[in-house]
């Protein structure tokens, strides 16, 4: 009997089965090593040196994780991480200048959102397939040795950590000059940091004592006066200053120079500070309120000038009384800014220049606590002297310099000889567009609410 065809396709099927294979499949993980670029921090700076590193190449970082300090023309700032990830590679070795905009260090970045972060951090990605084929298999670091890289600190030089050696760029240069290991000078500034005096004092003895070892009972004791010459690179804050102050000699400047009594605001704050009611109150505060009050009768000292077209330079009346204080520091005189003094009371004044004055003494200050001053006072009463002849830093028109107060023989309405404590205010405007009629107006406006402080109250809001 015929077998059906039916039969003959069950039995070759049988035969010859058809087996369906379908391919396992495994999502390619991305591994994105990605530079990330020291960003503008502001005020035009282009540079910044590099202070210390917080971490080392196989270390794992975490969001916010302090990556390194720097420290620019006018204060240190720490950079943190932006994302998770390993430390593979460092471009700039302590005291090199880091430039912004370019790469500082590689993160390598494991996460299914590797492509999505890396555009945030800005560069060239490197984005490999840990399967891209079979013959092709990418090695990643053994789970033991990420474990290692972890922990992975900056070894400690003779048991004192690098982290622990704080200290200014001029302060490291120092230290380069003398042949100094910083990690071995005690430092007495703040959270340990390493200040010049440091140095030096640590040279010195280093030097005292073989002498002291090698000299013989018998012989007199000499000394010398006479110090090596030492040939030093300008500090960042010295290198900001004399780009400003070479630029600022071209103004002409107006001088007018008025003393004020500070006898009344003497009274005042003595009165108030008794009364531990507010902060305690110096004679700054009221001159900083004074000043401000005066600005606004006298808006065009608190203007900015424009001269980058030489042909139509241009004012612009500020609406905000942001003034610059300068100060000086370990680091240098440094002039951080209190916002908007037309708003804030005697009290607030002297809270935010308590504030600024602690950052400035610990190195924290940042780039934003320097920007955008309409005006500037100059406290060289703090360190002494009388009549200074503060310099302007454009685009600002004018400045005040304030002296130091002292006790004076004066006269009174009656002729009977009193004691007066005298207070000298130094002004310099930019005569090329701020007459010194003008000048003179605003700087006798201040003396006056000096010497009437209750007149302040009058012109408050």
């Amino acid at each position: 009997m015929a077998t059906s065809v039916p039969r003959i396709g069950r039995l070759l099927a049988r035969r010859t089965p058809l087996v369906h294979r379908r391919a396992f499949h495994r999502s390619t993980r991305l591994d994105v090593v990605k530079p990330f670029l020291l960003a503008d921090i502001g005020e035009g700076i282009t540079e910044c040196q590099l202070i210390q590193w917080f971490v080392q190449p196989g270390a794992r970082v975490e969001h916010f994780d302090k990556l390194c300090e720097v420290q620019s023309d006018k204060a240190s700032v720490e950079i943190t991480s932006p994302f998770d990830g390993v430390i593979k590679k460092l471009y700039y070795e302590p005291d090199d200048m880091a430039v912004t905009g370019k790469p500082l260090v590689d993160i390598d970045m494991d996460s299914e959102e590797a492509e999505e972060q890396a555009d945030k951090l800005g560069g060239e990605s490197e984005v490999k397939g840990a399967n891209e084929s079979n013959d092709k298999e990418v090695v990643r670091e053994s789970e033991s040795s990420n474990t290692a890289a972890e922990g992975i600190k900056v070894p400690a030089r003779n048991g004192k950590s690098d982290f622990s050696s704080l200290a200014t760029p001029a302060v490291r240069h120092l230290t380069k000059e003398l042949d100094v290991d910083i990690s071995q000078v005690p430092g007495t500034g703040k959270d340990g940091r390493v200040l010049k005096e440091d140095v030096h004092r640590f040279v010195a003895q280093r030097t005292q004592q073989p002498e002291a070892e090698t000299q013989a009972p018998t012989s007199p004791p000499r000394s010398s006066t006479s110090k090596k010459d030492e040939k030093l690179p300008l500090t960042p804050v010295q290198s900001q200053m004399f780009k400003i102050m070479t630029k600022s000699l071209n103004i002409p400047h107006f001088l007018y120079t008025c003393s004020a009594d500070m006898s009344a605001v003497t009274n005042t704050r003595k009165k108030l500070n008794a009364s531990k009611s507010a902060e305690k109150l110096t004679h700054f505060p009221f001159i900083i309120k004074a000043t401000s009050l005066a600005l606004q009768q006298h808006p065009l000292l608190n203007s900015a000038l424009d001269t980058s077209d030489p042909k139509k330079p241009s004012l612009t009346y500020r609406g905000s009384h942001n003034f610059g204080v300068a100060m000086d520091t370990p680091s240098g005189l440094l002039v951080p800014v209190i916002r908007d003094v037309q708003d804030l009371s005697i009290a607030e004044i002297a809270q935010q220049l308590r504030t600024l004055s602690e950052k400035a003494r610990g190195g924290k200050l940042a780039p934003g606590d320097f920007s955008g001053a309409t005006f500037t006072i100059s406290n060289i009463g703090s360190v002494g002297g009388g009549v200074v002849a503060p310099v302007i830093s454009e685009p600002q028109v004018a400045i005040v310099g304030v002296g130091r107060s002292k006790i004076v023989p004066a006269f009174d309405e009656n002729g009977e000889l009193v004691k007066r404590e005298e207070l000298v205010l130094s002004w310099s405007a930019d005569h090329r567009v701020v007459d010194g009629a003008e000048c003179a107006r605003c700087a006798e406006k201040v003396k006056g609410l000096l010497e009437e402080p209750t007149a302040m109250l009058l012109e408050m809001r």
